[in-house]
């Protein structure tokens, strides 16, 4: 099992092509979207990112493998991405959660509870893209994994 959670409110501009990723995925995995509610009661950035933080891992169970998507993460290319997923997942009975966090990124907590953190890229991008980009990439490491013609390397 592989989810996807983002904090903040999914967007409707590339919904489809998200959807049609999603629908491609479950055909070798089960997988699941989750949109966590930005916290909203305080300015201060700290304390965004530490009730944020908070929020996810109340959600989260003690068996479940964490992995931030970070711009100051791991960079990979596609294949090593798919290598990457086999390791993760092959034999694996736990959840994997790939979390995209909020406008302000994560709190210490969150990245002392991840196991990785991944870079999609080093330049910043809106949550509707960051759900894009890495549905695509999750379904072609899926497809190199199966040896499916998708991926052409």
């Amino acid at each position: 099992m592989i989810e996807f959670w983002q904090i903040g409110k999914p967007e409707k501009e590339l919904d489809s092509a998200v959807q049609e990723y999603i629908k491609r995925i479950k055909s070798f995995v089960k997988f699941e979207t989750v949109h966590l509610s930005p916290y909203k009661g305080d300015k201060s950035i700290e304390i965004i990112k530490l009730k944020e933080g908070q929020f996810v891992l109340d959600r989260l169970k003690p068996t479940d493998t964490l992995i931030l998507l970070d711009e100051r993460g791991k960079s990979m290319n596609s294949m090593q991405f798919a290598e990457y997923i086999e390791k993760k997942f092959t034999g694996s009975s736990k959840r994997i959660v790939f979390l995209c966090g909020g406008a302000y990124g994560f709190s210490g907590e969150i990245y002392e509870r991840a196991v990785d953190q991944i870079s999609l890229s080093s330049m910043t991008f809106s949550h509707k893209l960051i759900q894009l980009l890495f549905t695509e990439q999750l379904y072609r490491a899926f497809t190199i994994i199966n040896k499916h013609p998708y991926h052409n390397e």
